[in-house]
């Protein structure tokens, strides 16, 4: 993943707990608070905390837990599943780690505590073509949110990320809303990827601009899903992304495109193209091709032919490429990717376009895959 959400969640959560410190009422729509951080995105400081500047030696499952000393991580799952009903359905749950300080809270007091979680949930029922979602964000106090390595567990109240030991796989994932929930076992069939180099993912020129960046990208998945009262057994194939880092968005970055696809003859491709204010892809945009054998190979921008097909209008008036042409000539590759649901905007305290997509040959128009897409910075 995957992504650079860091200045943005960092600033959220900040304006969303001194809205909460200073009133006695909840703090006013999350929607409210997204725009008015709009103008500090990239004035974000990652001060005091560690950055990603050189290789390391990723270990698991210790890699599988937090690292507090940098200033924000996630833990971020999307999936394609089929259930019993031969309905097609695809989800996303992500949580969002971020530190307030470099250093713990010293306070005496039970609410002390430089973490703060953020959770996203969501779930798009393809044939009735609707798109659920929820937000959760909490203090990590009072066993409200947090992580633990022994057992594993990730959680933010009764949404949860579990494992039987210390985060070996299989991981099981239990969320539950009102109108929707999940209870899925995910188990890789391949390897982790290390993205960018080596793991070390450069996001703009500057230095410690960067993330430590994992991905299993073909998860085995197995489980239930509700909805509306419905209880629905599925099958399908989830993509794990992990990320930690300091760092913000370079000046001229203002958004990107990214791609998680998974092809039916076994092959993935992992592929961000990151925006500048011109509009064009920055030369840090890069990607993976991942070969059924589990071999890699890295893509740059030059590698890659990205063109916007088809726009959907979200009330805000922003315009999200819904459908697309990818195409990697030195792999013979030519994709055209289209969104199952037009309007899968995650309309949280973030805004972004995050959903399930399907995958076809763009010469034949014969489906070939599945997948996931996210797109931010579009007004």
């Amino acid at each position: 993943m995957k992504r650079w959400l860091y200045p943005a969640i960092s600033a959220l959560l900040i304006a969303w707990l001194w809205l909460y410190a200073s009133s006695k009422q909840r703090p006013p729509p999350q929607t409210q608070i997204a725009v008015d951080l709009s103008n500090v995105l990239n004035n974000q400081s990652g001060q005091g905390f560690a950055h990603a500047e050189k290789l390391r030696t990723f270990n698991f499952p210790e890699d599988h837990n937090a690292h507090p000393e940098y200033r924000i991580e996630w833990w971020y799952l999307t999936g394609n599943l089929k259930a019993e009903n031969r309905h097609d359905y695809g989800y996303q749950i992500t949580f969002f780690r971020t530190a307030l300080q470099p250093n713990p809270a010293q306070r005496q007091s039970n609410w002390a505590s430089n973490q703060i979680w953020m959770a996203h949930l969501a779930l798009s029922d393809i044939q009735q073509q609707k798109h659920y979602q929820a937000q959760r964000i909490s203090r990590a106090v009072l066993g409200l949110a947090g992580i633990q390595q022994q057992p594993f567990k990730i959680w933010l109240e009764d949404w949860k990320i579990t494992s039987e030991d210390d985060g070996n796989f299989p991981w099981r994932i239990t969320a539950k809303q009102q109108s929707f929930s999940l209870d899925l076992l995910v188990n890789p069939v391949k390897p982790v990827v290390l993205q960018g180099e080596q793991g070390l993912s450069q996001k703009s020129a500057e230095p410690g601009n960067a993330s430590y960046y994992y991905s299993f990208t073909r998860l085995q998945t197995t489980g239930t899903i509700t909805v509306n009262g419905s209880s629905l057994k599925v099958l399908g194939t989830s993509w794990l992304d992990r990320e930690w880092s300091s760092s913000a968005l370079g000046k001229d970055q203002v958004g990107w495109d990214w791609f998680s696809l998974q092809l039916d003859q076994g092959e993935e491709l992992m592929f961000y193209r990151i925006r500048n204010k011109s509009g064009q892809s920055d030369r840090f945009t890069q990607g993976k091709w991942i070969l059924a054998s589990a071999q890699t190979i890295s893509l740059t921008a030059s590698d890659v032919e990205l063109k916007p097909i088809e726009y959907w209008k979200a009330e805000s008036g922003a315009n999200y490429p819904i459908s697309w042409r990818l195409r990697i000539p030195k792999l013979s590759q030519d994709l055209l990717i289209k969104a199952a649901i037009n309007d899968q905007l995650m309309r949280t305290s973030i805004h972004y376009w995050e959903g399930a997509v399907r995958v076809f040959n763009a010469e034949s128009t014969e489906q070939i895959g599945r997948g996931y897409l996210e797109m931010t910075g579009y007004h």
